[in-house]
């Protein structure tokens, strides 16, 4: 098969025909599922310790897995921090930090740390044709700064994809 014929393509079903610039889905909605963790594990094990006798349902297993569930809910109430940036300003503070005007640019959510604090991962090309040097940088989703950066001169041949002729050789 010729590389030429050879595409991606999203399959029918996945394809919603969307358009345009995507928005990355806020960290803080991680709230909504802790507060309903820890209202569910205080109410089971409120009622479980309430009971008079002993029922065949209420053990130490349920009121460990309430205590469980509360300290779940604890935990995402913690990591659900909303975001400071989006990825168009994280590009900003991308662009400050390599020290080079951005052409093309790739950005990427991760989460780091215990409290699972979010992170843009930002892969960045300087804006000559083809692209002289390339950097990664990781600008923290919250407050803005600067996690860590590398910057590298591109070490990818890129005569064949490029518009113009840099470092094109001549057929005469």
């Amino acid at each position: 098969m010729d590389d030429r014929e050879v595409h991606d393509e999203l399959p029918e079903d996945l394809d919603r025909g969307f358009v345009g610039a995507y928005k990355f889905p806020d960290n803080k909605r991680r709230r909504t599922t802790g507060l309903l963790y820890l209202l569910v594990a205080i109410c089971v094990g409120t009622w479980a310790l309430l009971v008079d006798g002993e029922p065949v349902l209420i053990n130490r297993g349920l009121i460990f897995g309430c205590a469980a569930l509360a300290l779940f809910g604890l935990y995402s109430l913690l990591a659900g921090r909303a975001f400071g940036l989006d990825e168009s300003a994280a590009l900003v503070a991308a662009n400050r930090a390599v020290g080079f005007p951005v052409g093309h640019a790739s950005a990427q959510l991760g989460w780091r740390g215990l409290t699972s604090r979010p992170t843009w991962k930002m892969l960045v090309y300087s804006a000559e044709d083809p692209p002289v040097n390339r950097g990664l940088v990781l600008v923290d989703a919250i407050d803005g700064t600067i996690v860590e950066f590398f910057v590298e001169e591109n070490p990818e041949d890129w005569v064949q994809t490029s518009s113009s002729d840099n470092g094109a050789e001549s057929s005469d």
